[in-house]
C-alpha cells in the first residue's frame, strides 16, 4: 500500500463554546489541530496509509495530540518529544454580521525551534510515496523556513512526490524578516501538485491577474505552469460569503492540458469553516490516489470541503461511506 508523510506543527485550537467572544465566559472548547494534520487525518479516515512527522513538547499536552492522531489511524511514529511549547491558537466563530478571528500564540513552539539537521529524512520517508506540507511551516521563522526547504529538496531527490497547499498567512509572515516570496517559490519548485488560487500565484510571480472568473484562473494557472516545470495540477476553491451562515463554494482543478470547475454548492447552517481548505485538499488528494480523474478529484474535494462546514473543530472526521451518502445527494437519516 502507498504510503504519505505529512510533515508540519500540530496544535491545539481554543475556542469560546458556541458564538461566543472570547473569555465571555470562564470555558474554551479545545481541538487537536494543524494544516497538515488535518489532511493527514481526513486521508487516513478514508483509508489511505498515513505517517506524520512533527515536535510536540513532552507533557500531557503533546501527549494528548499524539494519541488523538493515532487514535485516527495515522502512523505517529515520526513525532518527536522535545521542546517546552505546544502551538496554540484562538478562534472566535463569527455570527450575523461579526466575522470569525484568529489569535495565534505559537512563537517558539517545539516545531518551529526542531533544528533543520534533527529531521532525519532517510528514515522518515522510507517508504513514503508522496510527501504534503503547506505555506504555514516556513512562514513561522527562519528555522522551520529552512525544515520545509530540506523536505522537499530530501523528498525531491528520492523521486518522492509532493503536494504543497498555499496556505499564506501574513500574520504569521510579519512576525520576522523573512521573504515569503523567494521561500514559497523555493518550495513550489519542487511541488507536483498546487493547493492555491490566483492570489497565490500572483504572490508567487509577482504579477497580477486581470481577468475575470475562469478567465482569471485560466491565466494564472498557465503562468505557474510555465514557471514550475514539475508542477503538474493546481487545485483551488472559490467562496462567495453572503453571510456568515451563508456561503456559496465552488472547485477547480488545472492541468497543463485544460481545467474542471464544478458547479457552486450552496452552504448554510454552517457550523465551523475553519478546516474547510484542509478537508478540500485531502479530498483532492483521496480521488488521486485512487486512481480517480480530475474531475472526480475536484468533485470529492469539494464534497469533504462541504461537509466540514457541518462540523465543529479543525478536522474533517468522515468515512467514506459519509462522503458516498454526500455524493448520491441522501440527506435523509441513514440506518
Amino acid at each position: 500500500m502507498s504510503r504519505l508523510l505529512a510533515f508540519g506543527e500540530i496544535m491545539l485550537r481554543l475556542s469560546p463554546p458556541g458564538r461566543e467572544l472570547l473569555l465571555q465566559t470562564p470555558k474554551l472548547d479545545v481541538w487537536v489541530a494543524g494544516a497538515e494534520a488535518n489532511v493527514a487525518t481526513q486521508l487516513a479516515r478514508l483509508g489511505h496509509e498515513v505517517a506524520f512527522a512533527s515536535a510536540v513538547p513532552d507533557n500531557d499536552l503533546g501527549r494528548a495530540a499524539i494519541a488523538t492522531l493515532r487514535g485516527h489511524g495515522i502512523d505517529t511514529g515520526g513525532i518527536t518529544l522535545r521542546g517546552d511549547r505546544m502551538g496554540l491558537y484562538f478562534v472566535t466563530s463569527g455570527a450575523g454580521m461579526r466575522a470569525t478571528e484568529v489569535i495565534y500564540d505559537r512563537a517558539h513552539s517545539s516545531f518551529a525551534e526542531t533544528p533543520t539537521k534533527d529531521w532525519r529524512w532517510d528514515t522518515l520517508l522510507a517508504g513514503v510515496d508522496h510527501l504534503h506540507l503547506s505555506g504555514i511551516t516556513p512562514a513561522l521563522g527562519p528555522v522551520s523556513a529552512a525544515s520545509a526547504q530540506a523536505a522537499v529538496r530530501a523528498a525531491s531527490a528520492r523521486g518522492i512526490a509532493i503536494s504543497f497547499d498555499g496556505n499564506y498567512r501574513a500574520k504569521l509572515w510579519e512576525r520576522w524578516d523573512g521573504n515569503p516570496r523567494d521561500i514559497l517559490r523555493d518550495l513550489v519548485c519542487h511541488a507536483d501538485i498546487l493547493f492555491g488560487n490566483h492570489r497565490d500565484i500572483a504572490l508567487l510571480l509577482d504579477r497580477a491577474f486581470s481577468g475575470e472568473g475562469a478567465t482569471r484562473r485560466r491565466e494564472a494557472a498557465e503562468a505557474a505552469f510555465a514557471a514550475f516545470p514539475r508542477l503538474r495540477l493546481i487545485a483551488a476553491t472559490a467562496r462567495h460569503v453572503e453571510s456568515v451562515d451563508r456561503h456559496r463554494l465552488s472547485a477547480r482543478i488545472d492541468t497543463r492540458d485544460g481545467a474542471v470547475q464544478t458547479e457552486e454548492v450552496i452552504l448554510t447552517g454552517i457550523v465551523d469553516r475553519i478546516g474547510g481548505g484542509d478537508a478540500f485538499a485531502a479530498g483532492v488528494l483521496h480521488a488521486l490516489r485512487r486512481q480517480g480523474s480530475t474531475g472526480d478529484a475536484a468533485r470529492t474535494g469539494l464534497a469533504l470541503a462541504a461537509l466540514k462546514h457541518a462540523l465543529p473543530g479543525d478536522a474533517s472526521l468522515f468515512r467514506q461511506a459519509d462522503l458516498d451518502a454526500y455524493l448520491s445527494g441522501g440527506l435523509d437519516v441513514r440506518r
